[in-house]
C-alpha cells in the first residue's frame, strides 16, 4: 500500500509514519506534504497514492480547501487534534478520522477498514460533496444565554460574560468575569456542543474555559500545560500533552 501524509508537523508525521511502519512493513510514505498548496500542487499532477492521511489545520489553511482546487479520487483519512464538528461532519458522511495522538489500534482499524472496503473510492466523491455541503450550510446558533436559578429569581447570563464552566462534585458551575458563580443544570459534555468552539475550549474533563479569561500558559513536566484565568479559578487547570498542541493552536486563532 502506498501513501501520502498530509501534515505540517513533523512530529505528527513521523509519529504516524513509525504507526504505519509498525502495523504494516508494506506501507510505503510516498511522501509528506505539509500544506494547502503543496497538496494541490501534488495531486494536480498523476501520483500512485492509495490512501491519503490529511490532517484538518495545515499551516497556510484548512484541509477542505484542496477539494475547491483539485480532484481528489483517492480514499481519505482526516486526523485532527481538537475539532469536534469536522468530527460530526464525518461520522455523518461516513468519511474515517482519527482523533490525535493517533491511537495505533484506531489506525490499524482504519487500515483494515479501507481495504476491506471495495467500494471506498467509489464513493470518495460522494462523501466529500456531501462533507463540503455539510461545513458550508448554516450551522446551528451557537449558546448566546443561559437561564440560571438564583435565589427565587431566573436570571440571563450571557456566555459572553462566563469566564469558565466546570465540575465541582458532580454540578456544572458558571463562572462570570465578575467573580460570580451560578449552578448550570446541564452536563458538560452538552454545554461543550452548545458553545462556539472559536471562543470555549473543553481544556480537560473537568474545565470549559473562554479564551477572553486566559492570563498566562505556563509548561507544566511531560508536555503538559498549565493555564491561568482571571477570574482565578481554585483548582490548577492542566492540559493533557496530548491535547497541547491542538490547544495552544485554538489560543493563536
Amino acid at each position: 500500500m502506498k501513501v501520502v501524509i498530509v501534515e505540517d508537523e513533523i512530529t505528527a508525521s513521523d509519529q504516524l509514519t513509525f504507526l504505519l511502519n509498525a502495523i504494516d512493513p508494506n506501507i510505503e510514505v510516498l511522501k509528506v506534504l505539509d500544506s494547502v498548496k503543496a497538496t494541490i500542487d501534488y495531486f494536480s499532477g498523476t501520483h500512485e497514492a492509495s490512501l491519503i492521511f490529511m490532517d484538518i489545520h495545515l499551516a497556510d489553511g484548512i484541509s477542505f480547501e484542496i477539494f475547491e482546487q483539485v480532484k481528489i479520487e483517492t480514499p481519505i483519512v482526516f486526523t485532527t487534534a481538537y475539532d469536534q464538528y469536522a468530527i460530526k461532519a464525518f461520522k455523518v458522511n461516513s468519511i474515517d478520522y482519527l482523533l490525535k495522538p493517533i491511537d495505533e489500534d484506531e489506525l490499524s482499524e482504519a487500515i483494515q477498514k479501507f481495504k476491506n472496503s471495495a467500494d471506498a473510492e467509489g464513493s470518495l466523491n460522494n462523501q466529500i460533496h456531501g462533507m463540503l455541503q455539510l461545513l458550508q450550510a448554516k450551522t446551528k446558533p451557537h449558546k448566546t444565554t443561559y437561564l440560571v436559578l438564583h435565589r427565587d429569581d431566573l436570571i440571563p447570563i450571557k456566555t459572553e460574560n462566563i469566564a469558565y464552566f466546570y465540575i465541582d462534585t458532580g454540578v456544572v458551575k458558571a463562572i462570570t468575569s465578575e467573580n460570580k458563580v451560578y449552578n448550570i443544570d446541564k452536563k458538560l459534555e452538552d454545554i461543550e456542543d452548545e458553545l462556539n468552539p472559536e471562543v470555549f475550549n473543553r481544556v480537560n474533563r473537568q474545565f470549559i474555559i473562554n479564551r477572553n479569561a486566559i492570563e498566562n500558559i505556563k509548561q507544566y513536566f511531560n508536555g503538559k500545560l498549565i493555564v491561568n484565568i482571571s477570574p482565578v479559578s481554585k483548582e490548577r487547570i492542566v492540559v493533557s500533552k496530548a491535547k497541547a498542541t491542538g490547544f495552544k493552536k485554538w489560543v493563536d486563532l
